[in-house]
Order: C-alpha cells, then structure tokens, then sequence
C-alpha cells in the first residue's frame, strides 16, 4: 500500500520504498552548522580512533634503531590525538549551541510520548515487522536515540575521561584529579571506559553509515547527498513546503 503523503509503498516485509513522484519538492533539512559538524566530528573521530588505537597498542615504529626522539612515532600520534580531542571538544560545544538555535531538524526531545512511540515502531520497521512508523524528513526518533547515547553521553565520558588521562599523572588541578571518581577513582578504570566507548564509537558508526545508505537507496530522498547541500527530496503538499528549498546557507 502506497502512503499519499510520502510516495512511500509498504512491502509485507515492512520496508517501505519510494513509488510516486508527484508533489516531490526540495525541503532543506541540515542547515550549515549542521553539516560542517558532521564533517568535522567524522575527521576528528577518524583521527583519534586511528591514534588512539596505536597508542593503546604501538604497531609501528622506527625502522631504525636509535633514540625515540629522532623518529618519534608516538610523540607524533600524541600530538594528533590531542589536538583532534581538543577539535572534538569544541565541535561538540558548537552542536549544544546550535541544538536551541537551528531549526526543528536539529532538536530532539526525547521527554515526549511520541518520540518513544516512534522509537518502538521504527524499531520494529528495522526489524521487518508490522509498523506504524511516521515518515520525516530528519531523523526518526530511533536515529535521535542514537545520537542522544553515542553523540551526546558517549562525548560527554570521552571528553572527561579524556581531560583526566591528558593531565595523568601530574594533575594540576584538584577539579580534574576528582574527575577519577566518577569513573571508578583509579587509572585502569578511566582508561577502561575511554576505551570502551571509543569502540562503541566505532560500532556507532558502521552502523550510522549502513542505514544512511539504505535509507536512500529505499526512499530515493537524497539522503546521503543532504549532508553536503543540506537537501532532501521529499512528498509536499503545498508551495509554502517546496520554498523550503530556497532557503540558503
């Protein structure tokens, strides 16, 4: 059966693929600050798994013997580790700011029935069951989950876990050498939990890139394109929604 006000037919399996193309407009879902955070959380994040996981575990080194500081391989993975935490940082002040500046695309509000309505059925969608899941033209409730615990908790305890192991072992500030007891007051436990959710990262965004990929293979909107021009192509039912499209950065 196909949905009037999306284009979208349901399968009996519950996918739902675009069919129609009468009424598609351009909407303008991820505004600027939106997409160059993507962009720059996605390089920070590289670089810092990418050093990170040398650090926990050195694979490479000088290919000749001699002192450390001639080569300094890991002196230099230090540095880039510590610079893209600094840039994530930032990043992510910038996205807290803009989550009550920007437009409805950018919010979330996880304190509202629907939103856990929404959830359960988008999960069910994923699952090939039966759903009643609502089209929108951002995030679904369950994606808003996703970046809730990854984007928003996971941060947050990379962040200060990594505050904490910046200054180990010779804390210049009692705030920081306090910041050990939220994580279980010793070093092995901080560094454990800087290191697991590093890899909860990681799985994060396996998973984030292969539901962006079927989700514009499905629905034919321009999903993955919308997070380089801000656009997608969706059903609209008057001129006032296709102006959204006008709009520029």
């Amino acid at each position: 059966m196909t949905n009037p006000n999306t284009g979208l037919e349901t399968h009996s399996s519950g996918v739902k693929v675009r069919t129609e193309t009468k009424n598609l407009g351009k909407v303008y879902v991820w505004e600027l600050p939106v997409r160059i955070f993507h962009w720059v959380n996605v390089l920070s994040i590289l670089a810092l798994i990418l050093t990170g996981i040398y650090i926990g575990n050195p694979f490479i080194g000088s290919s000749v013997p001699e002192e450390a500081y001639y080569s300094y391989v890991m002196g230099w993975a230090r540095y880039i580790h510590f610079f893209a935490a600094f840039i994530f940082t930032a990043n992510i002040i910038l996205r807290v700011y803009w989550f009550f500046k920007g437009n409805k695309y950018a919010k979330t509000n996880p304190f509202k029935k629907a939103f856990w309505s929404d959830v359960l059925e988008t999960t069910k969608f994923y699952l090939f069951l039966k759903n009643k899941k609502k089209h929108t033209p951002g995030h679904n409730s369950l994606a808003q989950l996703g970046y809730i615990i990854f984007i928003g908790l996971g941060s947050l305890i990379m962040i200060l876990t990594g505050i904490y192991l910046y200054f180990e072992p010779q804390f210049q500030s009692i705030p920081v050498a306090k910041l050990g007891a939220l994580f279980g007051g010793d070093s092995f436990s901080v560094r454990s939990f800087h290191h697991i959710v590093a890899w909860g990262f990681i799985i994060f965004m396996v998973i984030h890139v292969y539901l962006a990929i079927r989700e514009d293979w499905l629905s034919k909107n321009g999903t993955i394109s919308s997070i380089f021009t801000g656009y997608k192509t969706e059903q609209v039912e008057n001129n006032d929604e296709k102006a959204q499209g006008e709009k520029r950065d």
